[in-house]
């Protein structure tokens, strides 16, 4: 199975309705008063990271793109929990662990340490509460609302190829958590940008029931002659989002598109219609 399929068949299972059908970064639960944020992510050698990278930068991405999903819920991060398989240096892990946590203020609640001879795979379980409700869903776009990026995209790939500038963008992303709670009250629909910005755009108007018509030359890029890389290659973190016409935004954010009736295909770039995410984006399998 790819990965579509694989979540295609997890849906036949039974879910508890925070799941959101699975369609969605995280999961919510309402926990009598509260409502808490709930997301998990993995990273693989080979996949995620060089077999060389240094392991303080691993433990600081691991740890930076859950918090992300919690950012692009509103959320404000309560503690992670830690799916750790034992490898080279995992001293320089613990010490980017410990950097990410003090710098996200984020304390570790536990999680589960194991030794395999398979490559290396790391897991972590981020846990946030609710700073509005209702949380937004990937699935709240609306036709008229206008589509906005916090920031430009293509910096992370620009530090994968050795950019000496673009280097942090890649090793330590910074998770928008200050943005997303900003904007949580204002979004009808929001979530980060972690597997290119044309997939994820194409996922949030699949879950609408719309269309996103993106304008090429409004996308912020770092690197304006590979725009078509840039908006493909992911790890950017930063928030895509869609706000209604009048709504108030409190931070300065681009808007790159506009969100119409469907059409024929969930995304227009330009008079582009793009319909086969396969070639929009990062998936696994």
């Amino acid at each position: 199975m790819n990965e579509a399929d694989f979540i295609t068949a997890l849906r036949a299972l039974p879910l508890h309705p925070g799941a959101r059908g699975l369609a969605d970064d995280c999961a919510v639960l309402i926990i009598g008063s509260e409502t808490l944020v709930i997301t998990h992510d993995m990273m693989a050698e080979g996949t995620h990271f060089r077999a060389d990278a240094d392991m303080a930068d691993v433990a600081w991405k691991l740890v930076a793109t859950n918090l992300s999903d919690l950012a692009a819920k509103g959320a404000t991060p309560v503690g992670v929990l830690l799916g750790h398989t034992l490898g080279r240096d995992d001293a320089r892990f613990l010490e980017g662990l410990r950097t990410a946590l003090k710098a996200f203020d984020t304390p570790l609640v536990g999680g589960d340490t194991i030794a395999a001879t398979s490559a290396r795979a790391l897991g972590l379980t981020a846990i946030g509460r609710a700073t509005f409700t209702p949380v937004p869903a990937r699935s709240g776009a609306r036709a008229g609302d206008g589509v906005w990026l916090t920031g430009p995209v293509g910096r992370a790939m620009l530090g994968f190829e050795g950019h000496p500038e673009h280097l942090a963008a890649f090793n330590r992303p910074q998770p928008r958590l200050a943005e997303g709670q900003a904007l949580v009250p204002h979004v009808s629909a929001m979530m980060d940008v972690s597997d290119g910005l044309l997939l994820d755009s194409w996922r949030m108007a699949q879950a609408s029931g719309v269309t996103f018509a993106l304008d090429p030359n409004a996308i912020p890029v770092a690197d304006p002659l590979r725009l078509a890389d840039c908006i493909r290659w992911g790890d950017d973190y930063e928030l895509l989002f869609t706000a209604a016409p009048a709504a108030p935004l409190p931070i300065a954010a681009h808007r790159i598109g506009t969100v119409i009736e469907r059409t024929d295909a969930p995304l227009m770039l330009g008079d582009a219609p793009l319909s086969d995410p396969a070639s929009l984006g990062y998936q696994h399998g």
